[in-house]
């Protein structure tokens, strides 16, 4: 029989292992061991469909099929730049909180440009001087890339890799491990001191093997039988630039011969700089090919191996950009058959990329977005062979064509300082000089401005600065404004009509209008944690950063102002 007493003592012995089994089990922190952002410099969303009959499915078919699209992804300011966008892709806010105002800006206090990346205060390693000084200090927020860094106690690995410079160093953020990019002078994967004193071994040895040089030992020769490309417009129209030393803009392009010979000047820098070894081939001609893409990803693909990224027990990021689709989009425009065919070359490389991480890390451990910088426009002269509508302005003629009406109107001096971004730059000290109202100029400035054909809209900067908008064009305004950087006057263009530094004579297509060919991007999210779907859902770009803070569980950059994508992380 047991007594009271008895019951008591059991149960009192029972306690611990009760307490034990309702103790919660430990939780682990969840991450990918791998993030991969891919940026496509200058991809049109409707590229994604546009070619699909002929893409493969291991590339973006097995995107779109396995991942999460966003179909309705749009840039929300202007200027739709390369800089802004990596910027803003990154940091998660636009150009007025991170200050990437354009790929280039008047510096007020010098009067002098600055390009987006230009440091003087690093040295270059592996590279020339001018294609080596170059660092993210002009970004003024950190990016998800930085905050990654921050949130391992510096033990993740961050690396950029792009051909162009602006493309590699800011999505690398500050405080990357290294960003890589290409110098044509030497056809090599360079750096600065900002990252490194050294290039690595490995990344020597990939310089070593001269693969730029191997890739121009080949003409560019359609993927497929030229007549299959039903989607582009004929091979040889006036709208496309031919490369330097050909006759007309056809294949195939002969680029063992196009790269025989080094641009003079190009000849002057390097000789300037104290180059002992000048080359006497072209090297840098690759990157308005497909090839530029493969060379790209082969050093990502070795980056990945040498550095164990994905494979160290933390979480990574590989920030790689593919940018020979925006110089071959620039020279030969959206409708040509090198657009075509590049676009078809890239779908090859993504399967690729995806092909090494499966073998390597694997798809439930890596996280993979892919998006683009901006898209572009049609090229103007084959909209208005279709009747549509379209035009150019020189934006030269317009800075000098304001400059003498101002001098008619108030008399001698330099009046406008520059037109950068569809911006007019005034100059502020001779206005303070005059006794002039910098305020009413900015005005008298924009009134002018509407005199051209093609601008549809000209705003003050001040009535930019103390308004704010919500929604439409001025809030594209606001947000790619920053006062410090941008200028007086902001012009506005007609939809279809873009800028053409050679006009009047109009080749290939640019970017950098808030239009929707300019503003509408793909957003696809593929691999760890994510489900394959699609949603039409308004998503901002300056959203991506934010969406992958909450998968990381770590801080937004610091100047975020993006919301995290909810269809995508299932809330």
């Amino acid at each position: 029989m047991k007594t009271p007493l008895t019951l008591l003592l059991a149960a009192t012995l029972a306690l611990p292992a009760l307490a034990q089994k309702k103790k919660p089990a430990a939780q682990t922190l969840d991450r990918p061991k791998l993030v991969v952002g891919i940026v496509v410099d200058q991809m049109r969303y409707d590229y994604l469909y546009r070619y699909w009959s002929k893409y493969g499915q291991g590339g973006f078919k097995r995107l779109l099929g396995e991942g999460f699209s966003y179909e309705n992804a749009h840039y929300n300011y202007v200027p739709t730049y390369t800089g802004p966008g990596h910027a803003s892709i990154y940091t998660g806010t636009t150009p007025s909180g991170h200050g990437i105002v354009g790929n280039n800006w008047l510096v007020r206090e010098t009067g002098q440009r600055t390009y987006v990346t230009e440091d003087k205060t690093v040295q270059p390693v592996g590279g020339s001087m001018e294609a080596g000084q170059q660092s993210p200090a002009h970004m003024l927020a950190t990016t998800i890339t930085d905050e990654l860094r921050l949130a391992t106690n510096f033990e993740s690995k961050v690396i950029g890799v792009c051909i162009k410079d602006r493309g590699s160093i800011l999505p690398a953020g500050h405080a990357a491990n290294a960003a890589y990019w290409y110098d044509g002078t030497n056809g090599a994967f360079i750096s600065s001191t900002h990252y490194m004193q050294q290039l690595p071994a490995w990344a020597t040895g990939f310089n070593a093997e001269n693969r730029a040089a191997r890739y121009l030992d080949q003409p560019w020769t359609t993927l497929l039988p030229i007549a299959q490309y039903t989607e582009s417009t004929a091979d040889d129209v006036a709208w496309e630039a031919p490369f330097k030393g050909e006759e007309r803009p056809i294949f195939p392009h002969d680029l063992p011969r196009l790269s025989a010979q080094l641009p003079a000047a190009v000849k002057g820098a390097l000789k300037a700089e104290g180059e002992k070894a000048v080359p006497t081939r072209n090297l840098d001609l690759i990157r308005s090919t497909p090839f530029g893409n493969s060379l790209t990803l082969d050093f990502a693909l070795a980056t990945l191996q040498a550095e164990q990224m994905g494979q160290r027990g933390t979480t990574d990021f590989l920030a790689l950009s593919f940018s020979s689709t925006d110089y071959v989009g620039h020279q030969f425009g959206p409708n040509s058959i090198e657009a075509e065919d590049t676009y078809l070359r890239l779908d090859q490389e993504l399967a690729r990329l995806f092909d090494y991480l499966d073998r390597t890390v694997g798809k439930k451990q890596a996280l993979v977005f892919l998006s683009a910088d901006h898209a572009a426009a049609h090229s103007p002269n084959f909209l208005l062979e279709h009747k549509l509508p379209a035009g150019s302005v020189g934006p030269r003629l317009m800075r000098d064509s304001l400059q003498q009406r101002l001098v008619q109107r108030h008399g001698p001096g330099q009046w406008v300082l520059s037109y950068e971004n569809q911006q007019v730059y005034l100059n502020r000290p001779l206005i303070a000089q005059k006794k002039l109202d910098l305020y009413q100029l900015q005005r008298e400035a924009a009134e002018l401005m509407l005199d051209f054909a093609g601008v549809t809209r000209a705003l003050a900067a001040d009535d930019v600065q103390k308004s704010h908008w919500e929604s439409g064009l001025l809030m594209y305004l606001e947000n790619g404004y920053y006062p410090k950087r941008s200028g007086d006057v902001l012009v506005v263009l007609s939809p279809g009509w873009l800028e053409s530094y050679s006009y009047p004579v109009n080749k290939g297509t640019t970017h950098g209008s808030g239009s929707s060919y300019d503003t509408h991007v793909p957003l696809l999210f593929w691999g760890w944690g994510v489900k394959a779907g699609k949603s039409s859902a308004p998503a901002r770009i300056t959203d991506i950063a934010p969406t992958l803070a909450r998968w990381l569980h770590i801080q937004e950059p610091s100047a975020s102002t993006g919301e995290p994508l909810r269809e995508v992380l299932g809330w």
